[in-house]
């Protein structure tokens, strides 16, 4: 309020001729839209991010890329700070590739792995923290649309797309867990994208309205969800703060379902543990990703005319997300999908992998096992950024 006063008091003083007592109409315009822009700049919250200049990777560093930290800005107005790897000694306009994953995870686990792993064999990549997480900007934190996300993507191949060191023309995306279903949606959005690779994916918005397994797809569950956020936002309303959903849990009950055991694996020990990292500590915000409850973001796969690769592990509790999305993408229709629409136009370059032996997180760093099938990630983007 007195932050308010002042700037009146300095806005309109200098417009009267006190010697006339006339207003000067034309600095009063220009002394109006400086205090909106004032107002504006003082009711919206502020997109400066700090970008941590250590190595603070779960993955060592590699000796055959170059690295540095970069920004750039979502068309929402988010910053978002991303890893850069270049291949050392690189040459001329090469592909490049945008990574981002898993939902409520940073740049600094395993979407970096894949990024500097894919520079490593001759791309320029980036990993990305999504807007409201990690390093990028947005508040409140650990806040997720499927809107925005998709944006995320797209202002990724905006960024690559200006680069002088890249072929604008041979841009792929690499998506993981919950981001292998919103760089489904980028694809399907967005020609620019060339590939798109969604590793061990999931769905979101099926996840979040029908629950695992599409086991609460009734009307009556979603009402019980419904009342469930409605009641956590007016709580946080009175209590003027956010509450968090949790991360991962910890310690691990003994009965705790194999797929808890392969997140706490991950997420809650040296292999994979990052303190920005939502999953590995406090999580998302009570509410923060209703949004993804209420849609279903993947109506247009059917359409994508580009390469797409979808790579599940065989024993991935999420793997029937990634193989009832790739018959949908093919034949407009599939479990749990409830419209049916045509065929894909262009199916010849779409490909489903299933990894023998391997878990939903072996594909997050390998497991210790050598599970990432690189070399098959590597042929198909290079057969289709040609």
């Amino acid at each position: 309020k007195q932050a308010f006063i002042a700037l009146v008091c300095i806005i309109f003083a200098p417009v009267i001729n006190y010697q006339t007592k006339r207003f000067n109409m034309k600095r009063l315009v220009l002394h109006i839209y400086i205090m909106f822009m004032a107002l504006t700049a003082m009711a919206c919250p502020s997109n400066e991010v700090k970008l941590v200049q250590d190595w603070d990777k779960t993955f060592p560093k590699s000796e055959k890329v170059n690295h540095e930290k970069v920004t750039f800005k979502t068309q929402y107005g988010f910053t978002l700070a991303a890893d850069l790897y270049i291949p050392k000694n690189a040459e001329g306009k090469l592909p490049a590739i945008a990574v981002s994953g898993p939902f409520g995870a940073v740049k600094e686990q395993c979407s970096g792995l894949y990024a500097q792993t894919m520079a490593e064999r001759g791309f320029i990549t980036i990993a990305f923290d999504p807007s409201f997480t990690g390093e990028s900007s947005g508040e409140p934190r650990r806040t997720a649309s499927p809107e925005i996300n998709t944006e995320d993507f797209l202002a990724a191949v905006d960024y690559l797309s200006m680069r002088d060191d890249v072929d604008a023309g041979r841009i792929a995306i690499i998506g993981i867990c919950g981001w292998g279903g919103i760089a489904l949606n980028a694809a399907a959005q967005d020609p620019r994208i060339k590939a798109t690779a969604a590793i061990t994916m999931y769905d979101l918005s099926r996840g979040s309205g029908n629950g695992y397994f599409d086991a609460d797809d009734s009307e009556e569950s979603r009402y019980s969800a419904r009342k469930a956020w409605a009641e956590a936002r007016t709580a946080d309303l009175k209590n003027k703060t956010f509450t968090m959903a949790g991360g991962v849990v910890d310690p691990l009950p003994e009965d705790a379902p194999q797929l808890v055991k392969d997140y706490h694996a991950y997420y809650k020990t040296p292999r994979g543990y990052h303190k920005r990292s939502g999953n590995s500590n406090d999580g998302w915000r009570t509410t923060g990703c209703q949004a993804y409850a209420n849609t279903r973001f993947l109506y247009y796969i059917n359409e994508i005319r580009s390469a797409v690769l979808i790579v599940h592990g065989e024993k991935a509790h999420s793997r029937y997300f990634g193989e009832s999305a790739f018959r949908y993408m093919m034949d407009g229709k599939a479990e749990g999908y409830d419209f049916v629409r045509k065929p894909n136009p262009v199916p010849n370059n779409k490909q489903l992998l299933i990894i023998p032996g391997a878990s939903h997180c072996d594909l997050y760093d390998g497991g210790g096992k050598g599970m990432i099938p690189w070399d098959n990630i590597e042929e198909f983007l290079k057969k289709n950024l040609k």
